[in-house]
């Protein structure tokens, strides 16, 4: 069927020829000089003329209306306020803008003072002025305490009494257990004796009762112990916490209570270990004898009541007890900071046998003058830069002592605090070291030194300290991966990220780029490196309470 429109002869199905890749026109006539001359367009393009799309004071007064009402004095105010706060956003970007270049151009003047192992980098670092480094450790400061949360902290912390006290009480129990049962119970005549009575009742060519039809006793009765140990006497004890002073932080988190008898100056200590939430053991770890300092201006003399107390130091050797662990026989001396006591306990078990000696009075208090005086005029030198230095004087500590047992001669001390530019005068240099080498022998264990020069936080911050630790090493094995310190580290309460002028990402990455500088392995941190971070940090802050506040908000402690 033929059909025809407009002029359009169209053709059946069965004539239309394949596509074969290029469309005919529908017309016939139309052609290529047809469609040309359709939509022709000049050969030349004319030249734009730029300077005429310049705005003109003529085009924007012809664009406003004339009939425009005037404005009124709302919109005149609102405009005003709209104009002030422009230009104070614009003044505050400037500002942040000018703050971010000169942060910048300090990241790429100064290196990042790593602690190599030469620490050629330290002895390049400037001392006067803040270091990258040193501005990001700062940043955790910004952790402020939170009024809505005292609540719960406050929970939280009734809670951790209440375990505590359970703890103590458990252990109290079976020290009691333990001696009050060797006393009565395990006399050692009690079987000879008991088989000494049933062989005079039985005759020789008798035959042997069977034994489930023998009288079986636990002990006899009648025979009196050697101890006079009762509950009343071991009542009267003197009970601590206490912890290992050491670098291993297996060694360092172990949970001791420790236990001095008054009736014949003797003491024990227990650690308490938990499995899981529901399964604790308590087993003895030093002991129940009558010990003596091994160190110290006491060396020699026997613990007394007035030896204890919150900070003291406990010294035992470690070749005198056995059952001690691996780590803690490598080191010649076990010493042990006490670092809670029960002081209702302490104050009725008080009489005048407890008064020291007058002199060893006079010279420990000279010996803690003396500390004080190096370490005030250290503290003026470590402001602000406390944990850059002392996360870089423990490692470099670890790199001088070749031997591995943590002790290291005059020479190499006064070599790290030159380094580190912690001069100290000749004269308090050798007054401090004729305190610390007390044996003579010509080497100090450096975390001694350390704490002797710089000084330490105190029991109650490093509590925490530890707390924090054990979160993270939930393995107990000493040492905590950087994968998990990056889970468990919340900066979402930093006062920088409320306010916006920061993210959670950064906070977090200063805050672990600062800690990898401490570490001597890239992927992992040791308590003694976490402790010497906080160490550092705790400098600054004057406040127990704030320095908690830094440690419970980003780890939930």
């Amino acid at each position: 069927m033929d059909l025809e429109v407009k002029g359009v002869a169209a053709t059946s199905r069965s004539q239309i020829q394949p596509f074969f890749g290029r469309k005919k026109p529908l017309q016939q006539r139309w052609t290529s000089e047809s469609w040309t001359n359709r939509n022709s367009c000049p050969s030349v393009v004319p030249r734009l003329d730029l300077g005429s799309l310049v705005d003109s004071d003529d085009e924007d007064q012809n664009m406003i209306p004339e009939n425009l009402p005037a404005p009124t004095d709302k919109y005149k105010l609102k405009y005003q306020q709209y104009k002030t706060e422009m230009k104070e956003g614009y003044k505050q970007y400037s500002q942040i803008d000018a703050e971010n270049t000169n942060s910048n151009v300090t990241h790429q003047q100064s290196p990042r003072n790593k602690i190599d192992e030469k620490c050629v980098q330290h002895k390049e670092a400037n001392t006067d002025d803040l270091t990258t480094l040193d501005r990001k450790a700062l940043l955790q400061q910004g952790y402020a305490d939170n009024p809505c949360d005292k609540q719960q902290r406050a929970r939280k912390l009734d809670a951790e009494i209440v375990a505590a006290e359970k703890k103590k009480q458990i252990v109290a129990e079976q020290v009691m257990i333990d001696h009050l049962s060797r006393a009565v119970i395990s006399d050692p005549e009690q079987n000879v004796a008991i088989e000494q009575k049933e062989s005079d009742h039985i005759l020789p060519d008798s035959k042997m009762t069977p034994l489930r039809f023998r009288k079986r006793t636990l002990h006899e009765t009648k025979i009196r112990t050697h101890s006079t140990l009762t509950e009343n006497v071991l009542s009267h004890k003197l009970q601590f916490d206490g912890r290992i002073m050491s670098r291993n932080g297996h060694d360092a988190c172990r949970e001791l209570i420790g236990f001095f008898f008054t009736h014949d100056q003797s003491l024990t200590i227990y650690e308490y270990r938990q499995f899981g939430k529901n399964r604790t053991i308590v087993l003895p770890f030093i002991q129940k004898s009558i010990y003596s300092h091994q160190c110290g201006r006491r060396k020699g003399k026997q613990y007394r009541l007035g030896d204890f107390y919150v900070g003291a130091t406990l010294t035992f050797l470690s070749s005198d007890h056995a059952s001690l662990p691996e780590s803690i026989k490598e080191n010649t001396f076990l010493k042990l900071r006490i670092t809670h006591i029960d002081q209702i306990a302490l104050d009725s078990l008080k009489t005048a046998s407890m008064d020291q000696e007058d002199d060893i009075v006079i010279q420990e208090t000279n010996d803690r003058l003396v500390f004080k005086a190096i370490q005030d005029v250290l503290k003026e030198k470590l402001h602000k830069r406390g944990v850059r230095i002392l996360t870089g004087l423990g490692k470099y500590f670890q790199q001088l002592d070749k031997e591995g047992n943590g002790l290291l001669d005059k020479a190499d001390f006064k070599q790290a605090l030159k380094v580190f530019h912690l001069e100290v005068s000749e004269k308090d240099f050798e007054s401090a070291w004729l305190i610390l080498d007390d044996n003579g022998n010509g080497k100090v264990d450096y975390g001694e030194f350390k704490r002797g020069i710089i000084g330490e936080m105190n029991e109650y911050r490093k509590s925490y300290v530890r707390k924090a630790f054990m979160k993270l090493d939930f393995n107990k094995t000493g040492s905590v991966p950087i994968t998990n310190i990056r889970k468990c580290y919340c900066a979402k309460k930093h006062s920088q990220v409320i306010s916006g002028h920061s993210t959670e990402e950064e906070i977090k990455s200063s805050f672990l780029e600062t800690l990898k500088v401490a570490c001597s392995k890239s992927d992992e941190v040791s308590y003694g490196e976490f402790e010497d971070y906080y160490e550092g940090l705790s400098i600054e802050i004057i406040d127990d309470e704030d320095f908690v506040t830094i440690l419970r908000t980003p780890w939930g402690i």
